[in-house]
């Protein structure tokens, strides 16, 4: 009796221990996670490999007298015609800046033909690397530049495009979590629909969330990891989305279990039991399937792989220790209304999923078809996604910069107003230059600053920029100057870049994420046909859901093109988390075989019980990715929308009927070359123990 008395006390006293070494550990990472926002970076040149000839322009400027440039081009405009009055308004204003402000050179104004607009490129070496500087330099020119009468004035370039694009990024982490955690409040009172349970999940996700940011804090400091606004803010939606997704299936699985234990200790311990395989694999191809960016020539997605895998690995420990031990110490009363007491029977009520699962089995070949041409043909979509997307197209709200750049391309169709940079050796600097004017398709080129053995020219194409006319100098410039150890760049040749590389990325990481995701399938379900079969449908399902997105993005939507980095995303994550949901099905099929179900009931049985919960975690998880859909980035709208098309054609239509009629079809070959492929007399044999 004595030792039953200190068992029951060790089992009360471990929920205990588990929430206090929680709070502590919360207190310890709180200062960490609030400096994560200070450490995300966010220029273009950032998201490069340290090998890209545009960081060895970037050095180079660095070393230069002053350091690193900010650029700007301040546009006066008057539809009809700049009159003298206005010329001298302009005047005036650069000449404040140029008082107020350290400038590299003299601003020297330069008209368009049809003078309509007056452009002033502005540049300062004040603010350098420290984007705050370079923000208050940004500010204050546009304080100064001011139009009035019909006069309009915009300050744009580079320096203000990356101003512009810092702010949206200060305001995604606040915004998505407080986005995301309203629509999974909203989510979980309709499915657990009690006023209480809600706040149980969402409280632990908080934590985790606390926790993924001061350990993405930590990466970066540690291993110098690449963390950029978007790789932030999908961390967040990870750790809310996938948190929130094993929370329902352990409450599922613990709901079941306390109506067949009478200590709620008790019936969580057979719920981990249960569903922790689960939750542990799906967690686990998530990371492994991120993990795998980690070989992304990008910085930005070799960053996001780590960064992205902390989200999940702290939402899986906070669902699986922090999650059950609240649920535990709050006792069967959490439930209430709906309280499951210990003895009952679950209420009765039709399965909408055990009905679609039976009117599939009926004519599961037909069912398998159809369901396959369906997505064969969205994919086709695909077909119709432009091309990529420009700079200027980037946000949904058009900010300063962006009408600046579009007014100047009108103003000045015979040359582009966004230069390009080369970096020559001093001593071949002339040759340099004048190689660069010979150049087709280049309308001016000036030599700049000088200094360590370095001269930067400025260099002018005559089409418009991320044009093909401009990509065809960009090119030629590299051809012909290469030989002089010289290295262009600047806002074009950047995205240039960033599109071989992401080419050169989907080359290299999708292999990798199918054979990671494959290897622990095989591990987890005793099997080389289901994982084959799991892998087979989220393909297909990514390439139907970046089908719909061809037929929405620019017909719908607007968008004038897609981002590069589309693709790849799309599929790491869709690939990784809609593996998930076939795992949550198949270990349960798996379960119900070994215990003697028939192939076609074990499948039938498995979508009867998981069906709701893998619906209600597919919603779930598709509404926080949703959210990405509410920010003023095109890129981050695109991949939230295809993730999110994406989870829910992989919970309604791939997990309820394309697996289940292909596992009912299969039936033991489903398992093969495991023991539950073989006659059941054999699986039963083998599950007998040996006679003492």
């Amino acid at each position: 009796m004595g030792a039953e008395k200190t068992g029951t006390r060790r089992r009360r006293a471990v929920p205990w221990v588990v929430v206090g070494l929680w709070v502590a550990a919360l207190v310890l990472v709180g200062p960490l996670a609030g400096k994560f926002g200070e450490v995300q970076q966010n220029r273009a040149v950032d998201y490069l490999p340290g090998s890209a000839r545009l960081h060895q322009v970037a050095r180079v400027q660095d070393e230069l007298p002053g350091g690193e440039s900010t650029d700007l081009v301040l546009v006066y405009h008057r539809d009809g015609g700049l009159t003298a009055a206005d010329r001298r308004t302009a005047a005036g204003q650069v000449a404040g800046i140029a008082d107020g402000h350290e400038l590299s050179r003299e601003p020297r104004g330069i008209p368009s033909a049809d003078g309509s607009t007056l452009m002033y490129p502005v540049s300062s070496t004040g603010p350098g690397q420290d984007e705050e500087a370079r923000d208050a330099f940004v500010d204050g020119v546009r304080e100064i530049a001011g139009g009035t009468g019909g006069l309009s004035v915009e300050v744009g370039g580079p320096g203000a495009l990356a101003t512009d694009m810092g702010k949206v990024f200060e305001t995604i982490d606040g915004t998505l979590l407080l986005a995301t955690l309203g629509v999974v409040t909203v989510l979980l009172v309709l499915i657990y629909r009690s006023p209480f349970l809600w706040l149980v999940p969402l409280a632990a996700a908080g934590v985790a969330a606390a926790v993924a940011m001061a350990a993405g804090y930590g990466l970066h400091e540690l291993f110098d990891v690449t963390v950029t606004g978007q790789s932030g803010g999908i961390m967040t939606v990870l750790v809310l989305g996938a948190g929130t997704d094993y929370a329902l299936l352990l409450v599922s699985r613990y709901r079941e279990e306390l109506r067949r234990h009478e200590r709620p200790y008790d019936a969580m311990g057979a719920a981990l039991r249960g569903c922790g395989p689960a939750i542990l694999a799906s967690s686990g191809t998530v990371a492994a399937g991120l993990l795998c960016l980690l070989a992304a020539d990008l910085n930005s997605s070799s960053g996001m792989g780590p960064v992205g895998m902390i989200g999940v690995l702290s939402a899986l420990l906070a669902m699986t220790t922090l999650l059950p031990a609240i649920l535990v110490l709050l006792g069967r009363r959490v439930f209430w209304p709906l309280i499951p007491a210990f003895g009952s029977a679950p209420r009765a009520r039709r399965s909408l999923f055990a009905a679609m699962g039976t009117s599939a089995a009926r004519r599961p070949a037909a069912v398998l078809a159809g369901g396959g041409i369906l997505l064969g043909a969205l994919a086709l979509g695909t077909l119709n996604l432009t091309g990529q997307l420009k700079q200027e197209d980037s946000f949904t709200d058009r900010p300063e910069s962006i009408s600046a750049m579009r007014t100047l391309a009108e103003a000045y169709p015979e040359r582009s107003a966004q230069p390009l940079t080369v970096i020559a050796p001093t001593g071949r600097a002339d040759a340099v230059l004048d190689e660069a004017r010979a150049t087709g398709g280049v309308a001016e080129a000036a030599a700049g600053r000088s200094g360590g053995g370095w001269t930067e020219i400025s260099v002018f194409t005559t089409a418009a920029p991320e044009t093909a006319g401009e990509t065809r100098a960009i090119e030629a410039l590299r051809d012909t100057l290469d030989e002089h150890g010289a290295y262009v760049g600047g806002l074009s040749a950047q995205q240039l870049d960033l599109a071989d590389s992401e080419s050169r990325d989907r080359s290299v990481i999708v292999p990798l994420v199918l054979a990671a995701v494959f290897v622990i399938l095989v591990v987890l379900l005793r099997s080389l046909v289901a994982p084959l079969l799991l892998l087979a449908a989220v393909v297909a399902v990514w390439g139907a859901a970046l089908g719909i997105g061809g037929l929405v993005f620019g017909p719908l939507f607007g968008f004038a093109g897609t981002d590069p980095g589309l693709g790849l995303l799309s599929f790491v994550f869709l690939v990784a988390l809609g593996v998930d949901y076939g795992i949550f099905l198949m270990h349960r099929m798996r379960e119900e075989s070994l215990n003697g179900a028939a192939p076609q009931a074990a499948a039938l049985t498995a979508l009867r019980t998981t069906g709701g919960v893998i619906a209600s975690a597919g919603v779930v998880l598709a509404a926080t990715f949703a959210v990405l859909t509410t920010l003023p980035l095109v890129g981050l709208v695109e991949l939230g929308f295809v993730i999110a098309v994406g989870v829910l054609l992989d919970t309604f239509l791939v997990r309820t009927y394309l697996v289940t009629t292909a596992s009912v079809l299969l039936r033991r070959r489903m398992w093969w070359p495991g023991r539950l492929s073989r006659a059941p007399e054999a699986v039963r044999r083998e599950r007998q123990p040996e006679p003492v």
